[in-house]
C-alpha cells in the first residue's frame, strides 16, 4: 500500500522537537509492517514519512476524513454560492413538459408592499425561468410546451406548511399507519418522521388540492424531544418513495451525518412543551429537567468533538493517542443543533412554558427557528425577542382553540399583534387538525381580524419558506426558484378562494381541474373590518376580554341597511325583503327601526319617520351592512364543554346502555337530556354569538352508541333561566353508527335501533324511541358510511311499514352521502354536512367528494341538487360521531358564517343564493333537528360593511324577539 501524502496535506505538529531521519532500509522494512497491519487500527509515523518527527508521533489511516469532518463543523447550512446558475432542479422529472403561464396578476411573495405584477411565468426543468415580459425567444425553440393563459386570475408561490402530520397520522385514520408519537419516553432525538412516512395517505391529494406543495412532516407532540422532521413536496413521484419527495434532505438517506462533499443542508427537531409530554406522568419541572439533561449530554459530545478536532487540526496526533472522532448515533442531532445545523421546531402554548424554553435556547446557545401553536406569544412579545440570536416565528392557528387549557387565552388577533412587534408570522395547519387544503382560509381568517394583505399571504409562501431555510428555492415567483406555483379563482384571502391549477416542480398536478365561476368582486382582497379596540382590549385583559354584550330593550335605529333577508313567514325558506330597485335604495336610505327586540318598521327612512325624530333612539350606521337570520350551530358541543380536555369544565361522557348502565335506573336504562348539563356563558359560545351563531343544538356527549336528547338554547343568554335562553328542552334523539369507535357491532347497534322503534320496550329509552317511532321527535343519527346509511334507509322504511307514520330521519356527518342522494331524496331523509368540506378521517369517510378542483361538484352542492334537504354544521377536527369530535368543534363554531358562504361558492354558480345559503344553517338545520321556530323566536343578526356571508361583515348586534331586547357589541 502506497501512502502519499500532500505538503499542505495535514497540520504538522510543532510542539516537539525533531529527531534524526531514520535509515532508508528501516523505513521500509516498518512500512512493510504496517501493510501487515492494515486491517486492523493503523498509525503511520510522520517521521517515517519524511514529514514531521519523531515516530511517537502517528498519523492515524482515516486523518484525512477526520479532518475533513472537523474542518466542517463549523460549516453552516445554505445553497452552494452558484445554486442560481443550475440549469435544472435536482427534483426535475424527466418527460415534464416546458410550461408558460400568459396573463397572470403576480403576488411574487414580497411582502414589501410593492403589490402584483402583471405577466407571464416560464417555468422549465423544474424551475421559474422567467418572469414578467418574456421574450418568445426564450421558448420558442421548444418541440412542446404547455401554455396557460391565466386571463388575469392571481398567481402564487405554492403554499408551504410549517406544521402537518401528513402520512404519519394517516387519512383514513388506520391503527397499521398510525405512526406519529413514540411511547418509548420523553426524550428521542434519534427518531425520524421519514422512516414512517406513509406514501399511500388520502391525504396528499386533498392537501394539494388547497394549493399546499410543500409541507414540514413533524413527529408528534407526546415527547419533549421528538424526533426529526423532513420537508417533503407532496406531488407523486415515479419512484414512489419517501425519499423521492424530500427537499433538500439534511443528510444522505440510510446515513447518520451530512456528507462533507455536498452543501450542508438545514434539519428539524421536534420539541414540546407544557401539557402533552405529561403523557409521561411528568411534570413540566421534569420535563424541562429532562430537555436540560439531554442538552447537557449533548453539550458534552459537542466539547468532546471540538477539543478532539483542536488537536487533530493542530496536528497534535501523539496527544489524541488514537482515539476516535467522539460522536454518538443517538446524541448527535443534539450535537447538530448546539451546532446551529438542525432549527428547533417547538409546540408551545402558554407564557411559561415558551419563557422556560428561551431560557433553555440562552442556557444551551441554540436558536428557536419557531414555537408552534403558541396561543400566549401575544402577550409576551419581549420573551420572545430575548430568545438566543434572533426572535423565532410563531406558527399558529387562527381561531382554533380551547380545547385544552393551554390553548384558553388564544387571541383571534394574535397574528396582527405579532406582525406589529416585528414577529414573522406563520398561519398553520398541524394536519389533521385542519386539513392542510383549508390552510388559506387560515390565512385569509387572520387578515379579516387585522393581519395585512401581504403578510396574510407571506405567511403560507415566504415567511415559512425562510424559516425553513429554504426561501433560496421556494416561497417565491422569481428566477431561479423552484416551479412550485398555484394559480387561484380568485384573490387567495377572497372567501372561497380555490386553486384552478397547482404546479410542482414545474409538473401539473390537475391536468383536467374543475373550476367553479367566482364573482368578479372575488378578485380583490377583501376590505378588512376595524377591530382595533378588540385588539387592544385581548392585551389589556391579558387574553380574556369581556365577550357579554350590551342589552338594549329600547328603541334603536339601523340606517343605511343593503339587504335584510328573514324567515318567510309562510314558507320554510330565507328572503331579501329589500329586493326593490338598488338604484331606488341608494337615493332614499334603507333602515330598520327595531323597539324590545321586534322590527317595528323597515324600509326607506321616509316611511319610519315617525321613529327617526324619537331623541331616545340609539342609531347605528351599518354602512351598508346587512340584517341576516342568526345561524343555528350543530356539531358543536357548545354548552357542554368549556375546555374540552379538562374533564371538569364540561358535562362528561353518558353511559352506554349497550354496555350497561347503573342499576338505580332500572332494567329499561334512561336517555340522558343535554338540557340537564348546560352551562352558560362559556367563551366559545359568546365569541360563536358574536358572530353570527344564535342558537346551539346540543345532545348528550358520548363514546359509543346513543347520544340521548338534544336541547336548543341561546347562546348569548346569561343563564338557564333567563328569558328565552332554553327555545326546546328537547329537540331530537341522538346516535352515532361509527365503525370502530365502540365494542359492539354496527350491525349490533342497529339491532338494538330496530327493536326500540318497532317494539314496545320497558324503560326511559324504549319511551322515547316510541315517541320517534311515531313521529313526533327527529331521530338524528350520526354517520359517515354510504353502506350504514343503505342501511338506515331501509331501517327507517321497515320501521314505516310497521308504524304507519312517517319517520322523522336525519343523517348528520354525511360524508358519504352523495353515493346515495337520489336514496335519500326519495326517503325523505335529510342530512347536516359536517364538516362542510368533506374528509377521510376515517375509513367511513373514505370515499369523499373534494369539489373543485378535484371533482366538479362539492358534497352539498350535488345533494342539493339531487333534492335532498341539506344543513351545514361547522367544521371541527374529525367527522360528527366520533368520541369528542363535537366538543373539539366548539371554538370553530364561530366561522360557521364562513363555512356556509364556502359552500355557495364551492356548490357553483346559479345553485344557491345568499337567501337559500342563509337556510343551510338556520331554517334547514331547524327543521332537520325538529325546532322549527315560530317567527317571534327568529334572532336576526345586524352586520356592519358586510354580511354574514361574507369577509367584510362585522357583526355589530343581535335583534332577538323573544329575549324582547338588542344586544350591542362594540360598532
Amino acid at each position: 500500500m502506497e501512502v502519499n501524502l500532500h505538503k499542505h496535506a495535514f497540520p504538522i505538529p510543532t510542539t516537539h522537537s525533531s529527531a534524526r531521519r531514520r535509515p532508508n532500509a528501516q523505513r521500509f522494512l516498518l512500512s512493510a509492517l504496517v501493510l501487515l497491519a492494515a486491517s486492523s487500527t493503523v498509525y503511520l509515523s510522520l517521521g517515517l514519512l519524511g514529514t514531521g518527527n519523531a515516530a511517537s508521533v502517528v498519523l492515524p489511516l482515516d486523518a484525512r476524513s477526520i479532518l475533513s469532518k472537523c474542518r466542517s463543523l463549523h460549516v453552516k447550512p445554505g445553497p452552494p454560492v452558484d445554486f442560481y446558475s443550475r440549469a435544472e432542479s435536482d427534483r426535475f422529472q424527466l418527460g415534464t413538459l416546458p410550461a408558460l403561464i400568459r396573463n397572470a396578476t403576480i403576488w411574487n411573495g414580497r411582502s414589501d408592499g410593492s403589490g402584483p405584477l402583471h405577466g407571464d411565468v416560464f417555468l422549465d426543468m423544474g424551475i421559474i425561468k422567467a418572469v414578467g415580459d418574456i421574450p418568445n425567444a426564450m421558448y420558442h425553440k421548444r418541440k412542446r410546451i404547455q401554455i396557460i393563459d391565466a386571463k388575469g386570475a392571481w398567481l402564487t408561490p405554492g403554499v408551504v406548511d410549517l406544521h402537518s402530520h401528513l402520512a404519519g397520522e394517516p387519512s383514513p385514520s388506520l391503527s397499521g399507519a398510525t405512526d406519529n408519537n413514540s411511547r418509548k419516553g420523553p426524550i428521542v432525538p434519534w427518531l425520524r418522521i421519514l422512516d414512517a412516512l406513509n406514501t399511500h395517505d388520502d391525504a396528499y391529494v386533498h392537501s394539494m388540492s388547497g394549493g399546499v406543495t410543500t409541507s414540514l412532516i413533524l413527529p408528534g407532540s407526546l415527547n419533549a424531544i421528538g424526533g426529526q422532521g423532513i420537508v417533503i413536496k407532496l406531488r407523486p413521484t415515479q419512484e414512489r418513495s419517501p425519499t423521492s419527495m424530500l427537499l433538500e434532505p439534511p443528510s444522505m438517506p440510510n446515513s447518520t451525518l451530512p456528507s462533507v462533499n455536498t452543501p450542508l443542508r438545514w434539519g428539524h427537531m421536534k420539541h414540546a412543551c407544557g401539557e402533552n409530554p405529561m403523557a409521561y406522568q411528568d411534570t413540566r419541572m421534569d420535563t424541562v429537567w429532562a430537555v436540560r439533561q439531554a442538552y447537557d449530554k449533548a453539550r458534552e459530545y459537542k466539547n468532546a468533538q471540538d477539543s478532539f478536532c483542536e488537536k487533530a487540526l493542530a496536528g497534535d496526533w501523539r496527544s489524541l493517542g488514537g482515539q476516535k472522532f467522539p460522536e454518538s448515533l443517538q446524541w448527535q442531532p443534539l450535537v447538530e443543533i448546539l451546532r446551529g445545523r438542525i432549527k428547533v421546531q417547538t409546540h408551545c402554548y402558554e407564557a411559561l412554558d415558551i419563557d422556560n424554553f428561551v431560557r433553555l435556547s440562552t442556557e444551551f446557545g441554540f436558536e428557536v427557528a419557531a414555537f408552534h401553536h403558541a396561543h400566549e406569544a401575544y402577550l409576551i412579545p419581549e420573551v420572545l425577542k430575548r430568545a438566543y440570536e434572533k426572535p423565532p416565528a410563531i406558527a399558529m392557528f387562527s381561531t382554533f382553540a380551547r380545547y385544552k387549557r393551554e390553548g384558553y387565552r388564544h387571541s383571534e388577533f394574535a397574528p396582527r399583534i405579532l406582525a406589529d412587534e416585528g414577529i414573522d408570522v406563520v398561519m398553520k395547519s398541524d394536519h389533521p387538525a385542519i386539513p392542510s387544503r383549508n390552510l388559506m382560509m387560515e390565512a385569509a381568517i387572520a387578515h379579516y381580524y387585522g393581519l395585512s394583505e401581504d403578510l396574510a399571504l407571506a405567511s403560507l409562501t415566504s415567511t415559512p419558506a425562510k424559516v425553513l431555510g429554504l426561501d433560496h428555492r421556494i416561497g417565491f415567483i422569481e428566477e431561479g426558484y423552484d416551479a412550485d406555483v398555484v394559480l387561484w379563482d380568485s384573490h387567495p384571502l377572497a372567501l372561497g378562494a380555490t386553486p384552478t391549477q397547482v404546479i410542482i416542480d414545474g409538473i401539473l398536478q390537475f391536468p383536467h381541474a374543475h373550476v367553479a365561476p367566482k364573482p368578479s368582486a372575488h378578485q380583490h382582497a377583501p376590505p378588512a373590518p376595524n377591530f382595533d379596540k378588540e385588539a387592544a382590549q385581548a392585551l389589556e385583559y391579558d387574553g380574556l376580554p369581556p365577550l357579554e354584550p350590551k342589552n338594549y330593550n329600547s328603541l334603536v335605529v339601523f340606517t343605511n341597511v343593503s339587504h335584510f333577508w328573514t324567515r318567510a313567514p309562510t314558507e320554510n325558506a330565507v328572503v331579501d325583503m329589500f329586493t326593490g330597485d338598488p338604484g331606488a335604495r341608494a337615493k332614499e336610505q334603507s333602515v330598520v327601526i327595531v323597539n324590545e327586540g321586534q322590527v317595528m318598521c323597515s324600509g326607506a327612512a321616509t316611511t319610519c319617520m315617525s321613529f327617526l325624530t324619537s331623541p331616545d333612539a340609539m342609531v347605528i350606521d351599518l354602512q351598508g351592512g346587512a340584517f341576516q337570520p342568526g345561524l343555528v350551530s350543530y356539531g358543536a358541543a357548545l354548552g357542554l364543554a368549556e375546555i374540552t380536555m379538562e374533564a371538569s369544565t364540561g358535562d362528561g361522557i353518558v353511559a352506554d346502555p349497550l354496555d350497561g348502565q347503573p342499576p338505580f335506573f332500572g332494567p329499561g336504562g334512561y336517555i340522558a337530556k343535554a338540557v340537564d348539563g348546560l352551562q352558560f356563558g362559556t367563551r366559545d359560545a359568546l365569541l360563536a354569538y358574536r358572530a353570527g351563531v344564535t342558537v346551539g343544538v346540543v345532545s348528550p356527549s358520548h363514546s359509543s352508541w346513543l347520544s340521548g336528547l338534544s336541547t336548543a338554547f341561546t347562546l348569548g343568554a346569561p343563564h338557564k333561566l333567563s328569558r328565552g335562553a332554553v327555545l326546546r328542552d328537547i329537540a331530537a334523539v341522538h346516535c352515532s353508527l361509527v365503525r370502530g369507535e365502540s365494542g359492539h357491532s354496527v350491525s349490533t347497534r342497529v339491532a338494538a335501533m330496530r327493536r326500540l322503534l318497532t317494539q314496545k320496550v320497558d324503560g326511559n329509552i324504549g319511551e322515547w324511541f316510541q315517541a320517534v317511532a311515531q313521529g313526533h321527535l327527529p331521530l338524528v343519527v350520526n354517520v359517515g358510511s354510504a353502506d350504514i346509511i343503505a342501511t338506515l334507509v331501509s331501517l327507517k322504511k321497515e320501521v314505516e311499514q310497521v308504524t304507519g307514520v312517517a319517520l322523522k330521519l336525519t343523517i348528520a356527518g354525511a360524508t358519504e352521502a352523495h353515493l346515495l342522494a337520489k336514496e335519500l331524496a326519495e326517503a325523505n331523509i335529510g342530512v347536516i354536512v359536517t364538516p362542510s368540506r368533506s374528509y377521510p378521517y376515517t375509513w367511513d369517510e373514505r370515499r369523499i367528494l373534494h369539489g373543485p378542483p378535484v371533482s366538479a361538484d362539492s358534497l352539498i352542492g350535488y345533494l342539493i341538487k339531487h333534492n335532498v334537504t341539506v344543513g351545514v354544521g361547522p367544521r371541527g377536527v374529525a367527522a360528527p360521531g366520533h368520541q369528542l369530535s363535537f366538543d373539539i368543534a366548539n371554538s370553530r363554531a364561530r366561522n360557521l358564517r364562513f363555512d356556509v358562504g364556502e359552500a355557495i361558492l364551492d356548490a357553483g354558480p346559479g345553485l344557491l343564493d345568499k337567501a337559500s345559503a342563509f337556510g343551510l344553517a338556520s331554517v334547514n338545520v331547524e327543521k332537520l333537528l325538529g325546532i322549527e321556530l315560530d317567527p317571534r323566536e327568529h334572532d336576526i343578526v345586524a352586520t356592519i360593511g358586510g354580511d354574514l356571508l361574507d369577509y367584510e361583515g362585522k357583526v355589530v348586534a343581535v335583534i332577538s324577539p323573544r329575549r324582547r331586547l338588542v344586544d350591542i357589541f362594540a360598532v
